[in-house]
């Protein structure tokens, strides 16, 4: 026997999985038509019927099961041999960040590295999941607050993160004032890490007996803060430009500094990538900018 039709091999694998041939033909810019056509002939080559024609698709026979079976996982395995070695543009960069250090840090900062670099496209996606870098072979980097174990992954540090109390102005003329009352006994909003805990203990104090609300979400609570709804124990980075714009305002000058400090996280291939390079240089230049700016604000 010739050897086996791999783009026919190809065409039944994908009608197979997705049950369907106008979408698998769609899938391999074919027309539904040429598609058949390979289906045909892979099925007159094996003497055998592999797929069922069906009014709203196709379903397996018992021997298209088991060439699926046999012939699936080799093809998968043939694709992500060659995905390293696909052309990547180099004027197109990928990058991840979860979403709070995306909108409060580095958007803010982009328009310096556009206009410094016009040729380069930026593909920003915001979210908690991390990266599986060997399999979303499109994303470049990642931004990421951690511990900085990631195993088999290029792993720089940018710059630490701190929390600190800070509460909306409203709030603080409705507790009269800062340091007219024990900060135990203003509204406190509760984090699930128990940070409150460390920073009672870090200033000498009991923590409160209870919070008037408890929040697993970063954007949820520092929002919940900025309505006056109680104090939030906020991530400095996230809350740096209320801080600035006075729409939060700190309830002390001593800061708690988290375990997970901010990294930029990027796999091996990534180096070879001409606009990844340019960010990552601008990148640790604003991240010291970021530190600088801290440390100008801890001497006044």
């Amino acid at each position: 026997m010739s050897r086996p039709p791999l783009h026919a091999l190809q065409g039944f694998v994908a009608a197979a999985r997705l049950g369907n041939l106008s979408r698998a033909a769609a899938s391999m810019n074919l027309t539904v038509s040429a598609l058949s056509h390979q289906m045909r002939q892979l099925e007159e080559r094996l003497g055998q019927p592999l797929l069922i024609r069906q009014a709203r698709g196709v379903a397996l026979t018992l021997e298209g099961q088991r060439l699926l079976d046999q012939v699936g996982p080799h093809l998968d395995a043939i694709n992500d041999a060659f995905q390293p070695y696909a052309a990547r543009p180099e004027h197109v960069l990928t990058l991840s960040a979860v979403p709070s250090m995306a909108s409060a840090w580095l958007v803010p900062r982009l328009g310096n590295f556009v206009a410094a670099h016009p040729q380069i496209e930026i593909n920003l996606q915001s979210s908690e999941r991390l990266i599986d870098f060997d399999r979303q072979l499109q994303f470049d980097a990642a931004l990421r607050l951690g511990s900085g174990q990631w195993p088999g992954l290029v792993v720089e540090p940018l710059f630490d993160e701190w929390l600190l109390p800070m509460a909306s102005p409203a709030l603080i003329e409705r507790m009269g004032g800062i340091g007219h009352v024990p900060l135990a006994q203003w509204p406190l909003l509760g984090d699930p890490d128990g940070a409150w805990g460390a920073w009672f203990a870090l200033i000498g104090e009991r923590p409160p007996a209870r919070f008037v609300a408890v929040l697993d979400d970063s954007e949820a609570h520092h929002r919940a803060a900025l309505d006056g709804v109680g104090v939030a124990l906020g991530r400095v980075t996230r809350a740096r430009l209320l801080l600035d714009s006075g729409q939060l305002v700190a309830l002390s000058d001593l800061r708690l500094k988290t375990a997970w400090p901010h990294w930029l996280v990027y796999p091996q291939r990534s180096i070879r990538h001409r606009g990844f390079l340019a960010f990552r240089e601008w990148l640790h230049a604003q991240a010291a900018e970021h530190v600088r700016h801290m440390q100008a604000a801890d001497a006044g």
